[in-house]
Protein backbone atom coordinates (compact mmCIF):
# COMPACT_ATOMS: atom_id res chain seq x y z
CA UNK A 1 0.00 0.00 0.00
CA UNK A 2 1.23 3.64 -1.16
CA UNK A 3 1.05 6.31 1.41
CA UNK A 4 0.87 9.74 -0.17
CA UNK A 5 0.60 12.90 2.44
CA UNK A 6 -1.17 15.38 0.48
CA UNK A 7 -0.47 19.36 0.70
CA UNK A 8 -1.62 19.40 4.46
CA UNK A 9 0.68 16.37 5.60
CA UNK A 10 -1.77 14.90 8.44
CA UNK A 11 -4.06 13.93 5.49
CA UNK A 12 -2.67 10.93 4.09
CA UNK A 13 -4.01 9.53 0.55
CA UNK A 14 -3.93 5.65 0.60
CA UNK A 15 -3.30 4.18 -2.70
CA UNK A 16 -3.45 -0.07 -2.62
CA UNK A 17 -1.79 -2.64 -4.28
CA UNK A 18 -4.74 -4.38 -6.88
CA UNK A 19 -4.20 -7.50 -8.05
CA UNK A 20 -6.90 -8.37 -11.18
CA UNK A 21 -7.12 -10.32 -13.83
CA UNK A 22 -10.11 -11.47 -16.13
CA UNK A 23 -11.81 -13.12 -13.00
CA UNK A 24 -11.90 -10.09 -10.83
CA UNK A 25 -9.54 -8.21 -8.15
CA UNK A 26 -8.05 -8.62 -4.64
CA UNK A 27 -6.19 -5.77 -2.51
CA UNK A 28 -6.20 -5.20 1.01
CA UNK A 29 -8.15 -2.39 2.23
CA UNK A 30 -6.62 -1.54 5.71
CA UNK A 31 -3.75 -3.15 7.77
CA UNK A 32 -3.32 -1.49 11.26
CA UNK A 33 -0.20 -2.13 11.35
CA UNK A 34 1.30 -0.38 8.05
CA UNK A 35 -1.62 2.55 8.99
CA UNK A 36 -0.03 3.37 12.27
CA UNK A 37 3.26 2.91 11.01
CA UNK A 38 2.41 5.45 8.31
CA UNK A 39 0.94 7.89 10.98
CA UNK A 40 3.03 8.06 13.37
CA UNK A 41 0.71 6.70 16.48
CA UNK A 42 -1.80 3.88 17.17
CA UNK A 43 -5.02 4.24 16.01
CA UNK A 44 -8.29 2.34 17.15
CA UNK A 45 -11.04 2.50 14.58
CA UNK A 46 -14.39 1.82 16.75
CA UNK A 47 -17.38 2.47 14.13
CA UNK A 48 -17.64 1.80 10.50
CA UNK A 49 -20.45 3.39 8.75
CA UNK A 50 -21.86 3.32 4.78
CA UNK A 51 -23.84 5.93 3.06
CA UNK A 52 -25.43 6.09 -0.05
CA UNK A 53 -26.44 9.40 -2.09
CA UNK A 54 -27.42 10.73 -5.70
CA UNK A 55 -24.93 12.85 -7.70
CA UNK A 56 -24.82 16.28 -6.50
CA UNK A 57 -25.68 15.80 -2.89
CA UNK A 58 -23.16 17.46 -0.71
CA UNK A 59 -22.55 16.12 2.70
CA UNK A 60 -20.29 18.19 5.46
CA UNK A 61 -18.48 19.81 6.27
CA UNK A 62 -18.80 17.76 9.49
CA UNK A 63 -16.37 17.45 12.81
CA UNK A 64 -17.29 17.04 16.44
CA UNK A 65 -15.73 19.35 18.95
CA UNK A 66 -15.60 16.87 21.56
CA UNK A 67 -15.34 13.06 20.32
CA UNK A 68 -13.13 14.21 17.96
CA UNK A 69 -13.41 11.47 15.06
CA UNK A 70 -10.57 10.38 13.01
CA UNK A 71 -11.65 9.44 9.64
CA UNK A 72 -10.45 6.77 7.23
CA UNK A 73 -12.54 7.04 4.42
CA UNK A 74 -13.12 5.23 0.53
CA UNK A 75 -15.94 4.88 -1.73
CA UNK A 76 -17.24 1.54 -2.86
CA UNK A 77 -19.65 2.28 -5.90
CA UNK A 78 -19.31 5.74 -8.40
CA UNK A 79 -16.97 8.61 -7.21
CA UNK A 80 -17.01 11.58 -4.93
CA UNK A 81 -14.70 14.72 -4.10
CA UNK A 82 -13.27 14.09 -0.38
CA UNK A 83 -12.44 17.44 0.64
CA UNK A 84 -10.49 17.51 4.56
CA UNK A 85 -10.20 21.24 6.33
CA UNK A 86 -7.62 21.58 8.93
CA UNK A 87 -9.75 23.24 12.04
CA UNK A 88 -7.10 23.19 14.36
CA UNK A 89 -6.57 27.01 15.64
CA UNK A 90 -3.14 27.10 16.43
CA UNK A 91 -1.96 24.94 13.32
CA UNK A 92 0.07 26.49 10.67
CA UNK A 93 -2.07 25.15 8.20
CA UNK A 94 -5.31 26.26 9.84
CA UNK A 95 -8.71 27.29 7.15
CA UNK A 96 -6.55 25.59 4.52
CA UNK A 97 -8.09 22.76 2.30
CA UNK A 98 -7.03 18.80 0.90
CA UNK A 99 -9.17 17.04 -1.44
CA UNK A 100 -9.20 14.08 -3.34
CA UNK A 101 -11.31 12.10 -5.85
CA UNK A 102 -12.38 8.76 -4.40
CA UNK A 103 -13.60 6.09 -6.69
CA UNK A 104 -14.53 2.70 -6.87
CA UNK A 105 -12.05 2.21 -9.86
CA UNK A 106 -9.23 3.98 -7.94
CA UNK A 107 -9.84 2.28 -4.62
CA UNK A 108 -7.96 5.27 -2.95
CA UNK A 109 -8.69 5.89 0.74
CA UNK A 110 -8.25 9.47 2.87
CA UNK A 111 -7.39 9.84 6.37
CA UNK A 112 -8.30 12.73 7.44
CA UNK A 113 -7.35 12.93 11.69
CA UNK A 114 -9.23 14.58 14.27
CA UNK A 115 -8.80 18.01 14.56
CA UNK A 116 -10.37 18.58 10.45
CA UNK A 117 -13.88 19.02 9.14
CA UNK A 118 -14.75 16.92 6.54
CA UNK A 119 -17.43 16.77 3.75
CA UNK A 120 -17.63 15.08 0.10
CA UNK A 121 -19.89 15.63 -2.89
CA UNK A 122 -20.94 13.19 -5.09
CA UNK A 123 -19.64 13.38 -8.86
CA UNK A 124 -21.23 9.35 -10.18
CA UNK A 125 -25.21 9.13 -10.56
CA UNK A 126 -25.31 7.66 -7.17
CA UNK A 127 -22.04 6.92 -4.56
CA UNK A 128 -21.49 4.29 -1.41
CA UNK A 129 -19.03 5.55 0.95
CA UNK A 130 -17.61 3.95 3.56
CA UNK A 131 -15.50 5.33 6.34
CA UNK A 132 -14.02 3.87 9.93
CA UNK A 133 -13.81 6.42 12.81
CA UNK A 134 -11.73 6.90 15.93
CA UNK A 135 -14.90 7.82 17.97
CA UNK A 136 -18.39 7.34 18.79
CA UNK A 137 -21.07 9.59 16.66
CA UNK A 138 -22.18 11.94 19.40
CA UNK A 139 -24.79 14.27 17.89
CA UNK A 140 -25.03 16.79 20.55
CA UNK A 141 -21.34 17.58 19.66
CA UNK A 142 -21.21 17.99 15.77
CA UNK A 143 -20.63 20.65 14.35
CA UNK A 144 -20.74 22.08 10.23
CA UNK A 145 -18.68 24.47 8.52
CA UNK A 146 -20.75 25.84 5.25
CA UNK A 147 -19.86 24.04 2.27
CA UNK A 148 -18.68 27.39 0.15
CA UNK A 149 -17.15 29.82 2.87
CA UNK A 150 -15.05 32.06 0.63
CA UNK A 151 -12.44 32.12 3.58
CA UNK A 152 -11.87 28.76 3.20
CA UNK A 153 -12.41 28.56 -0.59
CA UNK A 154 -12.53 24.81 -1.24
CA UNK A 155 -12.88 24.28 -5.41
CA UNK A 156 -15.71 21.69 -5.54
CA UNK A 157 -15.68 20.27 -8.79
CA UNK A 158 -18.86 20.91 -9.69
CA UNK A 159 -20.57 23.22 -11.76
CA UNK A 160 -24.44 23.32 -10.06
CA UNK A 161 -25.59 24.08 -6.58
CA UNK A 162 -25.40 20.77 -4.53
CA UNK A 163 -28.01 19.18 -2.83
CA UNK A 164 -27.93 19.58 1.27
CA UNK A 165 -29.02 18.36 4.31
CA UNK A 166 -31.74 20.77 6.18
CA UNK A 167 -28.86 20.51 8.85
CA UNK A 168 -25.64 21.31 6.19
CA UNK A 169 -27.62 24.38 5.03
CA UNK A 170 -26.83 25.81 8.50
CA UNK A 171 -23.45 25.39 8.60
CA UNK A 172 -21.40 28.03 9.78
CA UNK A 173 -18.30 30.24 8.26
CA UNK A 174 -15.58 28.86 10.18
CA UNK A 175 -14.96 32.63 11.67
CA UNK A 176 -17.99 31.89 13.55
CA UNK A 177 -17.51 27.98 14.28
CA UNK A 178 -16.24 26.53 17.22
CA UNK A 179 -12.86 24.91 16.16
CA UNK A 180 -10.12 23.06 17.72
CA UNK A 181 -7.87 25.14 20.53
CA UNK A 182 -4.62 23.31 19.92
CA UNK A 183 -2.90 20.87 17.55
Amino acid sequence: MKAIPLAIPDVILFEPRVFGDERGFFFESFNQKIFDEVVGRNVQFVQDNHSRSAQGVLRGLHYQLQQAQGKLVRVVQGEVFDVAVDIRRNSPTFGKWVGAHLSAENKHQLWVPEGFAHGFVVLSETAEFLYKTTDFYAPAHERCITWNDPEIGIEWPIEWAPQLSAKDQLGKRLAEAEVFGAV
